[in-house]
Order: structure tokens, then C-alpha cells, then sequence
């Protein structure tokens, strides 16, 4: 079973059906015993990332969060579930996040031609070969949407980065802990397959 977290942050029913199209079993919730017990966690998201923190402690849900993570379970963030995994943001200055990884958030740079947010389908370079990316083409195309990006304070956890005015880190990975700013769930078969690879994953201590 995978639960998938409920935090007010929107984007729930998409990974949901995305999970059952593959035949994994889900629960959108965002009871603790629920989490605890479940195989895997998804922290997906959209939205503001000091609202998205608000919610979180408001429902105790960073607690379960750091739990789930601490013990080796396998954890997936996206989009914005992937920003709260680190430091801070740009987006909501003094807002700490959840800092399970090291990184900060910062703002996609203004540049001549390229619309902020960040919209729509973008190739990914893959490297330092990523768990999710196995049995995926070398350059695969997955959909993006946001005005934020991470700068990872890890290079080798980086395992895939796309171009969008800068170089963005567009997803990590460190053992039990997975990340990706684009949606895969919205990426048509190359995000089912990362899910797929995600449903995969063997859970164990870190």
C-alpha cells in the first residue's frame, strides 16, 4: 500500500489514479497510523511553500514525514513535495523546510523568451543513475510546472537536471528518499514508468 499524503496542497486524485492505472494499491490520507503502516509515502503537492509548511505542522503531518523517512521507508516527493524536503525557499523568506535533504529553493531567473512559471514538457539529462530513470530512453521528456528550483548541496544525489533559463536540479534521490520537481504523473508513459520504478523500490533502514 502507498499512502499518498493529504495536506491541503492540491494534486492528490492525479498520482491516485496515475497508481491504480498501474495496479498499485493507494490511500490519499493523512491519518498517522495510516502512514506509519503503509509501504511507501508520496508527498505530492502544488502551491506556496510556506502555506504548504503551515499545513503540514498544522496537521502534524512533518512529523510523520520525518518519521517515515528516518526508519528507510521509501519516500517520493513531487513538485512541491519535493521543495519542502530541503532547507528553505526563496518563496517564503524565514519559512524553514522539512530538511531532510541539503538544499535550498531559489526563484527560476528572468530570461529574454522564457515564460516564469516554468510550463509545460522539458527533455531531462540523466546521470549518477537514478532508480527511478531505470529502463527509461536516454533523454525522456516529462512535464513541468513551477517558478521555483532546487539547488542541491549534494551533486552525486542529483539523477537528473533539465535546462529552463538555468540548469535545475530536477530530481534526487538518496537512499530511501526520492524527489522530482516535474509531475510524473502527468508525464504520460515515462512518468508511469518512474512510478513504476518508484512502486518497485524495497524498503529497509537507510
Amino acid at each position: 500500500m502507498i499512502a499518498i499524503v493529504d495536506y491541503d496542497a492540491g494534486n492528490l486524485k492525479s498520482v491516485e489514479k496515475a497508481l491504480a492505472y498501474l495496479g498499485e494499491a493507494s490511500i490519499v490520507t493523512r491519518d498517522f497510523k495510516e502512514i506509519e503502516k503503509a509501504d511507501k509515502v508520496i508527498l505530492p503537492g502544488v502551491g506556496s511553500f510556506g502555506t504548504a509548511m503551515e499545513n503540514l505542522k498544522k496537521f502534524e503531518l512533518d512529523k510523520v514525514v520525518k518519521e517515515v523517512t528516518a526508519e528507510g521507508k521509501p519516500f517520493l516527493g513531487i513538485c512541491l513535495g519535493l521543495q519542502l524536503l530541503f532547507d528553505g525557499s526563496e518563496e517564503s523568506e524565514g519559512v524553514e523546510g522539512l530538511g531532510i535533504l541539503p538544499g535550498d529553493i531559489v526563484k527560476i531567473p528572468d530570461k529574454p523568451g522564457l515564460k516564469i512559471p516554468h510550463i509545460g514538457w522539458n527533455s531531462l539529462t540523466l546521470q549518477n543513475d537514478g532508480r527511478l530513470f531505470q529502463g527509461l530512453e536516454t533523454v525522456p521528456y516529462v512535464y513541468f510546472v513551477h517558478s521555483f528550483y532546487l539547488k542541491a548541496k549534494e551533486e552525486t544525489m542529483v539523477k537528473a537536471v533539465t535546462e529552463y533559463s538555468v540548469n535545475i536540479h530536477a530530481s534526487v534521490e538518496k537512499d530511501n528518499v526520492f524527489a522530482c520537481q516535474f509531475h510524473p504523473e502527468k508525464s504520460s508513459t515515462t512518468g508511469l514508468k518512474i512510478l513504476k520504478n518508484f512502486a518497485a523500490i524495497k524498503g529497509g533502514a537507510c
